[in-house]
């Protein structure tokens, strides 16, 4: 019997040394930055929180892919990964909608609670996925649609938002596909 890099009879993911790298790697920007600019500023608890978010990212990343041996499905994943990091790192540094310290930015966790309870409803299978996207898409468009009026600018990156769970609930729709198709 030869040693296979292998989990629960799944081939090892590839891509886990590429996320795991590519997060130290922008973790360390504006480390690298504040060397050469004050334009750049963050104190120590500023890595902390954004570690910890690119630590959750990617451990939620390594689960996904676990998950299943799709490429869509994976894809998928990362797509709503990075959805729900740039909603929460966007929200503590400027704020969607107005100033990072506007009450109403706190209906964006909603979307991402919104997604991770569909998941999990759902079970994590590709069917699912494809509804807790969409609702996540829908639910990013509402809020930012509602707040409108008080950004301008942010409602319109909210709907950039969701371009990217509808994205990540295409890439679903097609793991779903195809794992209904015999001989895949």
């Amino acid at each position: 019997m030869t040693a296979r890099s292998e989990t629960r009879g799944r081939p090892r993911n590839r891509w886990s040394a590429i996320v795991w790298g590519g997060a130290a790697a922008l973790l360390a920007l504006p480390l690298m930055a504040m060397r050469f600019t004050r334009e750049v500023v963050w104190t120590g608890s500023d890595f902390v929180v954004m570690g910890a978010l690119l630590a959750i990212a990617c451990g939620a990343y390594e689960l996904a892919a676990r998950a299943s041996g799709s490429f869509a499905y994976r894809a998928g994943a990362a797509v709503a990964i990075v959805a729900a990091l740039l909603t929460v790192w966007v929200n503590l540094a400027v704020g969607m909608i107005g100033g990072e310290d506007n009450p109403f930015n706190l209906v964006f966790l909603g979307v991402i609670a919104l997604a991770l309870g569909g998941a999990a409803v759902a079970r994590f299978r590709a069917a699912g996925m494809v509804r807790a996207m969409a609702a996540a898409a829908a639910a990013q468009f509402l809020a930012g649609a509602a707040g409108l009026s008080a950004d301008l600018r942010g409602g319109i990156l909210s709907a950039g938002f969701a371009l990217l769970w509808l994205l990540s609930a295409w890439l679903f729709r097609k793991a779903e596909r195809s794992e209904r198709v015999p001989g895949k």
